[in-house]
């Protein structure tokens, strides 16, 4: 899954792309025309991923409907199903972009994705469903290390910037496009009869939608073939996390990420609230997109089509404004405060906890998915100023793997939120149909113990700050 840099990694990578052409000699760059193909062509390939994910997210309540199960198995289905491969494979995975060539890696990946989905839509029972859905993470793992190693070696230092930000362009698109057209997609399946035959097997209409996502995965992977592979321009070695004559123990500890997180504990006091903070945000910001369509529908009786449309472009317009919004708040804050990008980050937490506990309190479904959308808005504008906060107080010799752990830990967590949702929601509340309680009860927990942990990092985060400035770090 691409995740979207922030203005410090878009600048580490332009210094780190211009040491490589010193290391690299006089290697001519490829054609400006031939990166901007391979630009669309993970473009479109995030599109898809993130595409997918919003509508299979829409179809939960025919999911619920035609297989009988609980709110509890289906935030499962809708969250941890989908990283539990990713936690074994996604890292190796991911590691096979620094050996093959980037464009087959990563065409296999979304092509792979694809085939998933579609399998998703051929499904005979949920066992098979869940089957389906268990290889997502693991597929996409390399679609963010690969799009932006390729990218790098593709365009001159001075437009990586620009490129990386066009990057976006995937996941907003995928995100709200996903709302408008998987909408009217499930729409078009219910004036169907509820099971069809396709290719003589019978399955649910709705998992006629999975099979069409599918097969954009398929085209968006034959699109990635026709990708000019950029010649690598680092040296041999540059990958290598040990020397060659290390033991076979501590190879495995440095690719598993422990020296990242012996760094981490060095300086505890700095790392371990924000990632905390990160940790108890992403549950209820990534579990309750999973949510909307069965809140929606049982507390307003919206449809999937009517939630799409007015969801769709709310979110297209919140998350363009809020990752401008983020990026001059935390520029201005910067001008003033050192802890800059952790004080911001807490305020737009603050900002973020009181629109998702709004949310599931209004009166009608209009201003219920306003809230949702200011709730994205603040999510998104939050985003350069945490991931700036770890870059800039993570060792330079470990922050790739640092980084890493964060993005772990963001996947990780996130996932778990469609599924705490889900349990509150059948053994807590224990009435479905008052699901809007479930994501009322995790916003207030998790949210405000987020906002004060980022809160209560500040102070620690600018004493870091100011000791690598004594540095001259």
């Amino acid at each position: 899954m691409a995740i979207a840099p922030t203005a410090t990694e878009m600048v580490a990578d332009a210094e780190n792309a211009e040491r490589r052409v010193g290391e690299a000699g006089s290697q001519p760059w490829p054609s400006e025309g031939a990166g901007w193909f391979a630009l669309f062509a993970i473009v479109f390939a995030t599109f898809v991923t993130f595409f997918d994910q919003t509508v299979f997210a829409m179809l939960a309540e025919r999911i619920k409907h035609s297989f009988g199960i609980s709110d509890s198995t289906l935030g499962f289905l809708l969250g941890p199903a989908s990283v539990i491969a990713y936690v074994i494979v996604g890292i190796p995975l991911a590691r096979l972009v620094d050996i093959y060539a980037r464009k087959y890696v990563l065409a296999a990946g979304i092509a792979v994705l694809g085939t998933i989905m579609a399998l998703g839509g051929l499904a005979q029972n949920f066992a098979q469903l869940i089957g389906t859905r268990l290889f997502v993470g693991a597929s996409s793992s390399a679609n963010g290390p690969g799009s932006y190693s390729l990218l790098v070696d593709a365009f001159k230092p001075m437009r990586i910037p620009l490129v990386f930000a066009l990057i976006q362009l995937g996941y907003i698109g995928g995100s709200s496009l996903g709302n408008i057209i998987g909408g009217q997609m499930i729409a078009w399946t219910t004036t169907m009869p509820e099971t069809i035959s396709f290719l003589d097997i019978p399955i649910f209409n709705w998992q006629l939608v999975l099979i069409i996502i599918g097969s954009l995965g398929l085209v968006a992977g034959a699109i990635m073939l026709f990708v000019k592979e950029p010649p690598r321009r680092s040296p041999p070695d540059a990958h290598k996390l040990t020397a060659d004559d290390a033991s076979l123990g501590r190879k495995l500890a440095a690719f598993m990420g422990w020296d990242a997180a012996v760094a981490i504990w060095q300086r505890k006091q700095v790392f371990l609230p924000l990632f905390a903070a990160l940790a108890l945000s992403a549950v209820e910001s990534q579990g309750l997109p999973a949510w909307r369509i069965p809140f929606m529908h049982r507390t307003y009786g919206w449809s999937e089509a009517e939630t799409g449309a007015l969801l769709g472009t709310l979110l297209l317009v919140s998350m363009l404004a809020g990752i401008f919004a983020g990026g001059v708040f935390v520029t201005w804050m910067g001008k003033r405060y050192k802890d800059a990008n952790i004080r911001a980050t807490a305020i737009i937490f603050a900002c973020t906890s009181v629109t998702t506990i709004s949310a599931p309190l209004m009166p009608n479904g209009q201003l219920a998915i306003l809230m949702m959308a200011l709730g994205t808005f603040f999510g998104l504008a939050g985003a350069p100023a945490q991931n700036a906060a770890v870059q800039r107080i993570a060792p330079n010799e470990k922050r790739g793997q640092v980084s890493a752990l964060y993005l772990f830990m963001f996947t990780f967590f996130g996932a778990m939120g469609s599924y705490a949702i889900g349990a509150v929601s059948t053994y807590v509340v224990g009435n479905e149909q008052e699901v809007w309680k479930a994501i009322l009860i995790t916003a207030v927990i998790f949210l405000p113990t987020a906002t004060y942990l980022m809160y209560r990092g500040i102070r620690p985060y600018r004493e870091e700050v100011e000791r690598l400035e004594a540095m001259g770090m």
